[in-house]
């Protein structure tokens, strides 16, 4: 191949991103413009607002008991696990009888990680109040 075929192929490269470039920034130019031509000109009303977004609170905001994030990190432990499984059941005519051992293993080891989080009560539905 001729040093020219290369410079071609390069020029195409470079075009196509020079244009892609061009494009994204009228885009943005194009967006910011319509944004600030539909946008509301009265801007006092905005120092009169709280500084945070939303309603002026009226009393000290809920807390949420850290059961709720334990519950959701065993939820997704265990899901995860489950994907494992997954691979293993299509698979399972011909892995033979190696694989069922090793997946009865896996299944003995998920089941006493669930009695353990169920003893230790991070599977109890705990209300907050």
């Amino acid at each position: 191949m001729s040093s020219s075929g290369v410079e071609i192929q390069y020029f195409g490269i470079l075009a196509m991103l020079v244009i892609a470039t061009g494009l994204f920034f009228g885009l943005v130019f194009l967006a910011k413009t319509i944004g600030n031509s539909l946008a509301r000109k009265n801007r006092k009303k905005l120092g009169l607002g709280p500084y945070e977004c939303g309603p002026l609170p009226q009393k000290q905001a809920v807390k949420i008991n850290s059961q709720f994030f334990i519950f959701a990190l065993i939820f997704i432990l265990f899901d995860i696990e489950v994907v494992f499984m997954y691979p293993w059941a299509l698979m399972y005519k011909k892995l033979g009888l190696f694989a069922l051992i090793e997946m009865v293993c896996f299944f003995v080891l998920l089941l006493i990680g669930f009695i353990y989080a169920y003893k230790k009560g991070a599977l109890k539905w705990q209300s907050i109040n």
